[in-house]
């Protein structure tokens, strides 16, 4: 059983460092950071706006780290929103519209390559197999905070 503990934790820590080498990578030319394509990407999946807790809870970031890439993003053209009003909502300019497609064609490119020896149902069943896994520990994690807690 530790074998799996360290097989399935390893290749966990692996892939997440790798997808943000990736983005980093990526989005160096543009001058931005991992953050900041998560904020353009849920912005774009969400063209009727997001608050900055609601960008906050999608990208699992703190508010501070939010309020910072949210700066950048808007002296850099990609969004617009009044910092100065309490839930403001967020929107991408046409720039950041742009940049989003430029995100997403990044996205795809890297994932293809990264399943690139998957079927299209090994393909499938790898993402529902990863997203049981990650609710199954949520549930679990919660648990745990519940009976110890």
């Amino acid at each position: 059983m530790g074998q799996l503990f360290e097989d399935f934790t390893i290749s966990i820590l692996k892939l997440n460092k790798l997808v943000q080498k990736i983005k980093t990578f990526e989005m160096e030319r543009f001058g931005l950071k991992s953050i900041h394509v998560m904020c353009i990407y849920y912005l774009n999946k969400n063209p009727q706006g997001l608050t900055a807790k609601e960008l906050g809870e999608l990208t699992h970031e703190d508010k501070a780290a939010i309020s910072r890439a949210l700066k950048i993003i808007q002296n850099d053209g990609y969004v617009k929103y009044d910092p100065n009003s309490r839930n403001a909502l967020i929107t991408l300019t046409d720039s950041g519209k742009e940049m989003a497609l430029t995100i997403l064609g990044m996205a795809d490119r890297a994932v293809m390559a990264g399943s690139v020896d998957f079927t299209e149902e090994e393909r499938a069943f790898f993402y529902k197999s990863l997203g049981v896994i990650v609710d199954n520990l949520k549930n679990y994690y919660k648990d745990l905070v519940k009976n110890n807690g």
